[in-house]
């Protein structure tokens, strides 16, 4: 994990930050107690590329009036990691990690967002196969994206449980590599079925869904998400942080830093209104598809 603050310091990796940690503490506490700490993914390796993460940042700042701290992490399970060890105090995260973050019981929920009411996925056939309900999968193949992928296989998977399908056992999963490579294996004819993001299944004749009205017929759709993407905070931070990204955080995911926010502002939280510290069954549907699905937090890149 590297260290980057939004003032200037120089990076550092997480280990010998918590070494250097260890031998000034008490000379630091007083200096770090009202820095904001974040722990984040990496965007990628262009250099060139605008990082939301440092925006994010700067509008923490401005809201609060505290320095921000922002510190990469090489994975979901780093961030966790990170967070629950009170190395950092936030994590800005999609539904499924945040939801199994905070199901261990040692990291809380600052705030989530409400996902769509539509269905996160969508079970499909060609159209002039036999096939007319998910119930009668029952023997065949289904296609999957990914065994990360939320709306390509958890979702679908616990659509299938819950008609009493169990994979491995009831029928066949095979993954694909991507939802438009699961598409390809249905109009081929190489998999009896498959199940993917029903954002994806509106883009008809183009190479995220490669298929034309009336190629396809629908025959089963998964439960909506209740998180479309969650805060999760140190259950160590000063309650004076904790109200002073309670206050700021609405305040900066709004329509006027759409532009300065990039890709966090197509995440569904603009223009909706979070929840404030909300409780671990805020998660609970997500933990059940988790379950069904045998994810682990281990498991999300």
């Amino acid at each position: 994990m590297n260290i980057r603050s939004l003032t200037g310091l120089g990076a550092l990796t997480l280990v010998g930050a918590v070494a250097l940690t260890g031998c000034t503490a008490e000379a630091s506490a007083d200096e770090s107690a009202d820095i904001i700490r974040i722990a984040t993914l990496p965007t990628g390796d262009d250099p060139t590329a605008v990082n939301p993460i440092e925006e994010l940042g700067a509008l923490i700042e401005a809201e609060t009036g505290r320095e921000v701290e922002i510190i990469d992490a090489p994975d979901y399970l780093g961030v966790v990691e990170a967070v629950r060890a009170d190395h950092v105090d936030i994590a800005l995260m999609s539904a499924f990690p945040s939801a199994l973050a905070v199901n261990t019981g040692e990291v809380d929920a600052l705030m989530t967002w409400p996902g769509s009411p539509d269905p996160v996925s969508k079970c499909y056939v060609l159209a002039d196969s036999p096939i007319q309900s998910v119930e009668e999968l029952k023997g065949k193949t289904v296609a999957f994206a990914d065994p990360g992928s939320s709306s390509g296989f958890f979702m679908p998977v616990h659509l299938l449980d819950s008609v009493g399908l169990e994979r491995d056992a009831d029928y066949d999963a095979l993954f694909t590599g991507g939802h438009d490579r699961s598409a390809i294996a249905v109009k081929e004819g190489q998999v009896d079925a498959a199940c993917t993001a029903t954002m994806l299944t509106k883009m008809l004749g183009t190479d995220f869904f490669p298929f034309e009205e009336g190629d396809i017929r629908f025959i089963g759709e998964s439960i909506p998400m209740d998180v479309s993407m969650a805060v999760i905070a140190s259950q160590a931070m000063s309650d004076a942080k904790r109200d002073a990204l309670l206050e700021a955080l609405p305040k900066v995911f709004v329509e006027e830093n759409k532009d300065a926010l990039g890709v966090y502002a197509e995440a569904g939280m603009m223009g909706v209104d979070p929840v404030l510290a909300p409780g671990r069954d805020a998660f609970q549907s997500l933990v059940d598809v988790a379950a069904v699905a045998g994810v682990d937090i281990s498991d999300l890149k």
